[in-house]
């Protein structure tokens, strides 16, 4: 399956070359030339990767982002000829994984697309769709990278959807914390072993009816943890 990304710029000459060098490459894309446009393509589609103008019609940038982190961690990457400190650190502040400035060779944004794909589907299957609870209430999509539950959005960081993802990969499967933090953090992250229990424990925040008596991420003493679920490719 084609990643799909989505471009939302108000420049056409320059996304429809963006556009054919991504496609060039496999990539499948759709164009937005305004906020409100980029509204309705991501209520009525599933993105793999956003590519993201600041200056926008009916709306910024900043906007966009902010309202699809309420929803979805898709990766996001800020395209903007604005190149201040302060607006680079408001884009990546708003939940976007990567700022370019322009003007910028379409070599490294093909290269800066490629790495962040690689990083934010490494380990997860296309496609999956994985669901949670006695009425599968809950539900995991790793297309749209979103987990609602009874219908309604629920906001996951980065992190906590990889988590997620990752023990959803291995469903029933009992899961070292070491093998948790390799996959999600990488071999050679430098973060802490705890940080795997603090994100489990902010995922029954989020996710279980009473976080202190979880019945979906199973605690398997000696060994870590267990996600307890279906699934459905």
């Amino acid at each position: 399956m084609k990643r799909k990304i989505l471009i939302v710029d108000d420049d056409r000459d320059l996304s429809m070359i963006v556009q054919d060098m991504l496609e060039d490459y496999g990539y499948q894309t759709e164009l937005a030339l305004s906020a409100e446009e980029a509204y309705e393509k991501m209520a009525a589609d599933s993105y793999h990767l956003v590519l993201l103008d600041i200056n926008l019609p009916e709306g910024s940038g900043f906007e966009v982002c902010q309202e699809l982190r309420k929803i979805s961690t898709i990766p996001v990457i800020f395209a903007s000829a604005r190149t201040s400190e302060d607006d680079k650190v408001t884009g990546l502040d708003m939940g976007a994984d990567d700022y370019l400035a322009k003007p910028y060779s379409l070599k490294e944004l093909l290269s800066r697309v490629n790495s962040l794909l690689r990083r934010t589907y490494g380990f997860q299957e296309e496609g999956g769709t994985f669901y949670l609870g006695e009425n599968k209430e809950i539900c995991i999509s790793t297309v749209s990278r979103s987990v609602t539950k009874r219908g309604e959005p629920v906001s996951l960081s980065l992190k906590e959807f990889d988590l997620l993802v990752c023990l959803a990969n291995h469903m029933n499967e009992s899961m070292s914390k070491d093998s948790l933090l390799q996959e999600v953090w990488g071999t050679f992250c430098e973060v802490e072993l705890s940080t795997v229990a603090v994100h489990i424990r902010w995922l029954r925040e989020k996710l279980e009816e009473e976080p202190s008596n979880p019945k979906l991420i199973k605690t398997v003493w000696g060994i870590g943890y267990r996600l307890e679920g279906n699934t459905n490719q």
